[in-house]
């Protein structure tokens, strides 16, 4: 009856997590992130037992089958869910809170080839994005958001939005992100230029004054041109 429960918790996670789930059946067949959350499991108890060669083998063959590599001493928490899933790592000593939801090519990865505690413990509720690295005994707060591709060295506090190489806590420039919106996190990187443009801009200005005054040429419309340019592409949201 356990087990049977535990199932059902799992495949109600996929449903509630995925909106492209349509029914029982496809999560069981279809889904590497169910197979490999499951497969984990009974991997994990096996290791709890020193088993650890059964429970290693077992492991690989998961990794083999669906793509994603979780070491079977890692701990894991209730209603976890990798969507897709390819590519995702997950270190022995790495652990997981309850309600996680985490993107393909995720890795949770250590710093260090020292015995004991070396790869992340990320928190309940937590989102991590597409092909984020979260790297070292780091701890994710509950609640936290991790975009796509970030790279995390340091620990994030509950509740906050992470973004860039490395990972830098901002908070959303257009109201709440609900679940992880990637489309609306925002870009320090962008920020900070479109800050430096604004700035440009103004001295520009300024400058031009100054030599209509003193009756000098001002700037060549072709650079005109192309400061205009860029100007316009961050202003409108875009950025490298």
């Amino acid at each position: 009856m356990r087990l049977i429960k535990s199932l059902r918790e799992e495949i109600r996670t996929v449903r509630d997590k995925d909106p492209a789930a349509r029914g029982i059946v496809e999560v069981i067949l279809c889904y590497p992130g169910f197979h490999a959350v499951c497969i984990h499991r009974v991997a994990h108890v096996l290791w709890n037992h020193k088993y650890y060669s059964i429970a290693r083998c077992l492991s690989q063959t998961s990794r083999f089958l669906t793509g994603i590599d979780i070491h079977p001493g890692a701990k894991i928490g209730r209603r976890f869910f990798i969507d897709h899933g390819c590519g995702v790592v997950i270190g022995e000593t790495a652990e997981i809170g309850d309600d996680v939801l985490m993107y393909q090519g995720v890795t949770l990865g250590g710093t260090s080839l020292a015995k004991g505690k070396r790869h992340p413990t990320i928190g309940n509720n937590v989102v991590v994005g597409s092909a984020a690295i979260v790297l070292g005994p780091v701890t994710i707060g509950d609640g936290a958001r991790i975009g796509a591709n970030s790279v995390v060295l340091r620990t994030v506090p509950a509740e906050a939005v992470v973004v860039g190489v490395p990972g830098r806590v901002v908070e959303g420039r257009n109201g709440p992100v609900e679940v992880l919106d990637h489309g609306r996190l925002p870009d320090p990187f962008t920020e900070a230029i479109r800050v430096i443009l604004e700035e440009q801009g103004s001295i520009r200005e300024k400058l031009a004054d100054l030599e209509c005054i003193k009756g000098q040429s001002v700037l060549p419309e072709n650079l005109a041109q192309k400061i205009a340019v860029v100007e316009n592409v961050f202003s409108n949201g875009e950025g490298i």
